[in-house]
C-alpha cells in the first residue's frame, strides 16, 4: 500500500513556483486559479518573492497548499491513503476528493488570516524539544501553572514541538532541560500554533468549515487530531475543526498507517521534512517524493 503525505508550513522556499512549473508545466493553471480566488498575486510570490514575503502567514499557507495540491493534481499521482502535516491536511483532503482545489484554498486563506490575527492578539511562540519521550514532555508542560504551554507537534520519537505563551515556553524550556532534554530550540514562528491560544482563529475558521461542501473521500484520510483513518465526510469536517487547537499526532499517524498495511510513503510538497520524520518513525518504510 502506498500513502502520500502533504507538507506543512515551513516547507516554502524562494523560487518554489518556478521550480514547480519548470518540472510540471500543467501545474501553472492552479497558480493562476489561486490568484483569482485570493485577490492578490500569489503566483508572483511563489515565482520570485523574497524569503520575507514567503514568511508571511497570509502568503505562506496558500503558497504551500497551492504547491502541494498542484503537484498532486498535475502529476496524476495515485495513493491508497493520504495524510498531511497541519496545513498539509487541507491538501490531503483535496487529494482524497473531500474538497475541490478552490474550496480548499478558500479555507486555507481564512485559516491563515485568522491565525495571523490570533498571533497578533496573543504574543506567543513554539519550541522544539529533542531527546525526551512524548509522555515526559506532556507531563512536564502540564506542571507549568498560570501560563499556556502544551505539546503541539508530535513529529517523531524524540522530537516534539511545544506551543504556548512566551512565559510558558520559557518556564517549560527550563524544566524540560532539567528533565534531560538534549536541546530545547526556540522556533521562529508567528505564534502558538496548535494550542488553546488559537481558539479565536478556530472559532472563525469553524464557521467556514461548517459551510464548506465536504464529499466522502475516495480513499482514507489519516487526520492530525488522532492519527486515525477517516472515511466519513462529517467526521472529517469535525476533526478538521478541532485540528487548530490540538496537537498534530504525526508519529501516531505513520505508526497507524504501517499497522494498516502501508509499505511506501511519498511526500508531496515543496519540502522533504516529512520524509525525514517518517524515516525516524519507521525505517522499514519505503520513502520518497511525488
Amino acid at each position: 500500500m502506498k500513502a502520500i503525505v502533504f507538507s506543512g508550513q515551513g516547507s516554502q522556499f524562494v523560487g518554489m513556483g518556478q521550480k514547480l512549473v519548470e518540472a510540471l508545466p500543467a501545474a501553472e493553471q492552479y497558480l493562476d486559479i489561486a490568484n483569482k480566488i485570493l485577490g492578490f498575486d500569489l503566483k508572483a510570490a511563489m515565482m520570485d518573492g523574497t524569503e520575507e514575503d514567503l514568511k508571511q502567514t497570509a502568503i505562506t499557507q496558500p503558497a504551500v497548499y497551492t504547491y502541494a495540491t498542484a503537484l498532486y493534481l498535475a502529476s496524476g499521482a495515485k495513493a491508497d491513503c493520504v495524510a498531511g502535516h497541519s496545513l498539509g491536511e487541507y491538501a490531503a483532503l483535496v487529494a482524497a476528493g473531500c474538497l475541490s482545489f478552490e474550496e480548499g484554498l478558500r479555507l486555507v486563506q481564512i485559516r491563515a488570516n485568522a491565525m495571523q490575527r490570533a498571533c497578533e492578539a496573543n504574543p506567543s511562540t513554539m519550541a522544539a524539544v529533542l531527546g525526551l519521550d512524548d509522555e515526559v514532555v506532556a507531563r512536564i508542560t502540564a506542571t507549568v501553572t498560570g501560563e499556556v504551554v502544551v505539546p503541539a507537534n508530535e513529529n517523531c520519537p524524540g522530537q516534539i514541538v511545544i506551543s504556548g505563551s512566551l512565559k510558558g515556553i520559557e518556564l517549560a524550556s527550563v524544566a524540560l532541560k532539567e528533565a534531560g532534554a538534549k536541546r530545547v530550540l526556540p522556533l521562529v514562528v508567528g505564534g502558538a500554533f496548535h494550542s488553546p491560544l488559537m481558539q479565536p482563529a478556530k472559532d472563525e475558521l469553524d464557521l467556514a468549515i461548517a459551510k464548506a461542501p465536504f464529499a466522502a473521500p475516495r480513499i482514507p484520510v489519516y487526520q492530525n487530531l488522532d492519527g486515525k483513518p477517516s472515511t466519513d465526510a462529517e467526521q472529517i469536517r469535525h476533526k478538521l475543526m478541532d485540528q487548530m487547537i490540538n496537537a498534530v499526532k504525526w508519529t501516531a499517524t505513520i505508526q497507524q498507517m504501517r499497522q494498516d498495511g502501508v509499505t511506501e510513503v511519498l511526500e508531496c510538497g515543496p519540502g522533504s521534512v516529512l520524509q525525514g520524520l517518517v524515516k525516524k518513525i519507521d525505517k522499514d518504510l519505503v520513502i520518497g517524493a511525488v
